[in-house]
């Protein structure tokens, strides 16, 4: 390594990323076109800090398999920071094997949280737990230490296991003051602000209380039958019916949750489920056939009885039942909740996020725009989405998750 490599990459280190383009800016081979690559992110540039990454990846050749592997490394983190999401998580796999057959565990273990945060945002739980299982945060720079932890108290928060939660959000505090990274501090002090905020709303029996994650985690473990209108099923302790690919049955079950231990009117049931005000046979007919199946698919929970003017849910005796909604009203939470973090999203990331499709996340986007709710920067495919933090209430359960909570 030459002194304005050398010198470059301990500008770098120290946060001077002005510093480090002065040194290396008017050269061409593979270290100073990824030390430019890693200034260029650090100032907030991805697009240009991603295609000098690669084509310092391409300049290394097979030659330098370990500087390959940082390229690697480095271009995800910044395709993470501009929430491209698509793609595959092999290479990035492939290189932290690589960086720690090398000796490289820094970077072999910055991969593989690269990995899990990008898991998280997806909302796969268990692809995230994998990455993040087995790995030692011990003995690590500072920064990479409370990211580590940090990682690991969101899975936890989004699992629902929230002293877990709270131990790993400890030792991330610890780290991030002996880091003394104010970016890392303000993560973490809002990370525990969430456990004080209210996180969803317990509907029962006509009454509404807001609740803090510790206390819905205890509603879910309490033995009452939860309609979670967060992640849209059915709960009763360890047992979960998902009905997020089923909305008329989910909008049946709230509407039953709802009403309980009354029953619902079958014009009431038509108008929530099928979003009509002047119902006919042919709906009537067809809400019998999509309660038959919603009381196939619940009867290991609870019972649904037909009744002279509709129908009523019948949990088994002794079972209260509670209808769990999320802190804001709208179909749009979901999206809303991802767009908090404060990082600009494109459509299709969104869209890949939440499971949906582009053009559906698009309407979506058009009717919070015009509400104010979300702004766009940008043009075309270069456009991007931003909405102001929602500091008001956490927005864990609000966020997507392929899997059921454990």
């Amino acid at each position: 390594m030459d002194s304005l490599i050398a010198a470059s990459a301990r500008a770098l280190a120290a946060g001077d990323a002005l510093g480090a383009l002065k040194r290396v800016a008017l050269r061409d081979d593979p270290p100073a076109l990824a030390l430019r690559g890693i200034a260029m992110a650090q100032l907030g540039e991805h697009p240009r800090a991603r295609e000098l990454l690669r084509r310092a990846e391409r300049g290394f050749g097979t030659h330098e398999p370990l500087s390959r592997a940082r390229c690697v490394v480095a271009e995800a983190e910044v395709a993470l920071a501009m929430r491209d999401l698509g793609g595959s998580p092999r290479a990035l796999v492939a290189a932290s094997a690589t960086l720690a057959a090398g000796g490289d565990r820094v970077n072999a273990v910055q991969a593989r949280l690269i990995a899990s945060r990008r898991a998280l945002l997806l909302g796969r739980l268990a692809e995230a737990a994998a990455f993040l299982d087995g790995l030692d945060a011990s003995g690590l720079p500072p920064v990479l230490e409370a990211v580590a932890e940090l990682s690991a108290a969101e899975l936890a928060l989004r699992s629902l296991r929230t002293e877990e939660a709270k131990a790993s959000l400890a030792r991330a505090r610890q780290a991030a003051y002996r880091a003394q990274v104010p970016a890392l501090l303000a993560e973490v002090a809002d990370a525990w602000a969430a456990f004080e905020r209210p996180a969803a709303r317990q509907l029962k029996q006509g009454t509404e209380a807001a609740l803090r994650l510790d206390e819905v985690e205890a509603l879910l473990a309490s033995g009452a039958l939860v309609v979670d209108g967060c992640r849209h099923g059915l709960r009763v302790e360890a047992q979960w019916l998902s009905l997020a690919r089923r909305p008329i049955l989910f909008a049946l079950a709230r509407e039953l949750a709802a009403a309980w231990p009354g029953d619902v009117a079958r014009e009431d049931l038509i108008h929530s489920a099928f979003r009509t005000r002047d119902p006919d046979e042919t709906h009537r007919a067809r809400l019998r056939v999509e309660m038959g199946r919603l009381r196939a698919l619940a009867a290991p929970m609870a019972g649904i009885e037909s009744t002279a003017r509709g129908f009523v849910l019948k949990p088994a005796p002794g079972r209260e039942v509670v209808l769990l909604a999320p802190p804001i009203d709208g179909e749009q939470a979901s999206l809303v909740a991802l767009l908090s973090d404060g990082a600009a999203w494109s459509t299709s990331a969104l869209a890949q996020a939440l499971g949906d499709s582009q053009r559906t996340v698009q309407r979506a986007l058009a009717e919070l725009e015009a509400q104010g709710r979300v702004r766009a920067i940008g043009q075309a495919r270069a456009r991007r989405w931003l909405a102001p933090p929602l500091s008001g209430f956490t927005t864990i359960l609000l966020l997507p998750a392929a899997l059921q909570l454990d």
